[in-house]
This record gives structure tokens, sequence and C-alpha cells, in this order.
């Protein structure tokens, strides 16, 4: 059986595209040298791969199956690729980086201005994601390396280095009822309108299990896939929320909302730099993560152990 890559980058690009003259486009390839290749491979597998419908190219339940490892094939060609051209020159290359959105908002952009600033030549990509999605990309290789905040974990094969802690606490407007209470109670935070994150995240996660042990369900809440559109919620004066500590700083300190320390909240949550001992980690990787470990020291945060 001949299955080149050429052939898994067609099966691939026709799931996404559904149109062989796209595929052949994209290719660099004539129209019948695709179609070629699509009946070679329902010959070498001896079954139907593909229907045409309506114009389009579906894959079929067999083909579906077979784009599973075309994916991982392609992801895999494509990193050993990176990795013979960009090995150690630092001249040229690429950077795919995964975040989720606090430390994409909050920590990387002046680490990234800094990494451009040094290496004009590579090209840097970030995808701004929940944190349970960008460990599922570092899995699949689609990213070089993950930042995400989030508990404590063990998921092989990934290896995580904590650098620095990312606090939860309780948000609300100067106008709020509560505004003015010496502490946020449990019965003070029933009390009140709650704006939750989106379930993806990590956020949601620890809010939603805080409020089970209190035996809490507030009576209204307001869901929000936006952490902005969460803040904004909360100044309006009738809302609270528990967000990241470093996301409304801005905010507090400005006097548009203010912050209060979560009762009985016993879990710890960090932003860690994340990558998969199963990938290379190439010398453009390596240096970015240095440039995040120098963040830390300059942070003045401690040192903590590899979650793996």
């Amino acid at each position: 059986m001949n299955l080149n890559l050429l052939k898994l980058q067609i099966i691939e690009l026709l799931e996404k595209h559904h149109k062989i003259t796209t595929v052949a486009d994209l290719l660099g390839l004539k129209q019948p040298t695709v179609t070629f290749h699509m009946k070679n491979l329902e010959r070498e597998f001896g079954v139907k791969l593909f229907d045409a419908r309506m114009g389009r190219i579906i894959l079929t339940d067999a083909g579906r199956a077979l784009l599973h490892y075309a994916s991982k094939i392609n992801a895999l060609a494509s990193e050993a690729r990176r990795v013979v051209n960009d090995f150690d020159t630092l001249k040229q290359g690429t950077l795919s980086i995964g975040a989720s959105y606090v430390p994409a908002t909050y920590i990387l952009p002046s680490i990234l201005d800094s990494f451009t600033k040094s290496f004009p030549g590579i090209r840097v990509t970030l995808s701004v994601k929940t944190a349970p999605a960008i460990m599922q990309m570092l899995h699949s290789h689609q990213i070089d390396a993950g930042i995400i905040s989030t508990t404590p974990f063990h998921k092989t094969p990934l290896k995580a280095q904590a650098l620095c802690k990312d606090e939860l606490v309780l948000i609300c407007s100067p106008s709020h009822p509560f505004a003015d209470a010496e502490a946020w109670t449990p019965e003070l935070i029933a009390a009140s309108s709650f704006v939750l994150h989106g379930k993806a995240s990590n956020t949601r996660n620890m809010t939603d299990a805080w409020l089970e042990r209190q035996g809490i369900r507030p009576f209204s809440m307001l869901e929000l896939d936006s952490l902005e559109a969460i803040k904004q919620a909360v100044m309006l004066g009738e809302h609270i929320s528990f967000v990241s500590r470093m996301a409304v700083q801005s905010e507090t300190a400005g006097g548009r909302l203010r912050m209060w320390t979560i009762p009985d909240l016993p879990d710890e949550r960090h932003v860690y730099v994340m990558t998969n001992k199963d990938r290379y980690l190439s010398a453009t990787s390596a240096r970015f993560i240095e440039l995040l470990e120098q963040w830390r020291e300059s942070a003045q945060e401690p040192l903590l152990g590899d979650q793996e």
C-alpha cells in the first residue's frame, strides 16, 4: 500500500473544504491528479471513502476513520519538518502557543513583545482557548507550548511548571447593596445575583465546586463566556462573580470594582507553562520558556514543582 503524505493531506483538506478544485489549488496540483489519488486510496483500502453530494465531497464513515489517523500523521510530519528546518538557529521558523484567557491577556503580551523583538524571523501564533482545550491541543501536537490557569493536575504526557499564583477573588461594583460589608459570607453570596463563566472554563469548575460545597444556589444566575463581558455586567451594580485577581487589578485600582477574598476557598490555582514530553522541544520553544522563567523570577514568585 502506497499511503504517502500527499494522500493523507488530501483527506484532511477534503474534510475541511469539501471541494476537489480547492484542494488541488491548495496543494498546487491539477484536479485530475487529486481525483486519481482519491480513487487510488479507495482501491488500496478496498472500501468507499468519499461521497459526492450536490457538488461537495463528503467523507464516508470509513473515510472519517482514516481522517483520524491522517490528521495525527500530518501533524507529526509537520512537526518533523519544522524541527529539522528550525533546529538551533532562532533565525527563522515558527512558534505555536496556546493559552487560556488570563495568561494570554495579562502575562503574555510583554513576553511575546520581547521575544519577537529579539527573534524577528520567528513567526509566532497564539491560540486563546479554555484550559482543557489547550491541553487537548498539546496532546494532539498542534502547539509547542501551552500557558494556562488551572488547579494542580497530573496528565501524562504533559509536563507543567508553575509560573505564578492565579488567585480567584470575588468582585462586585461599589454600588452593590453589599459593597460595604466587612466581609463576604456565604449567606451574602447566596443572596446575590451571580455571573458565571462558561461551562468549559477552569474558573467555572472551581466556582461550581465552591457553590456545591457551600450548598448555595444563587437566586439569580447569568452565564457569559467573555471575561470582559463578566466585568462589565458586574460593574452595572447588581451582580457578583468569581474571577482571577490578575484580571481586575486595573478596575479595582481605578475604583470601578471592589475585590474580596472568597470565604473557605480550598483550591489553589496557578498559571502553568506546559509542554508535551512526547514532542521534541526545539530551540525556539526552549528560548520562549526561558523568557517565561525570567518573567517568573522578576515577579518574585516562588519556584514550584513540576506537574507531570
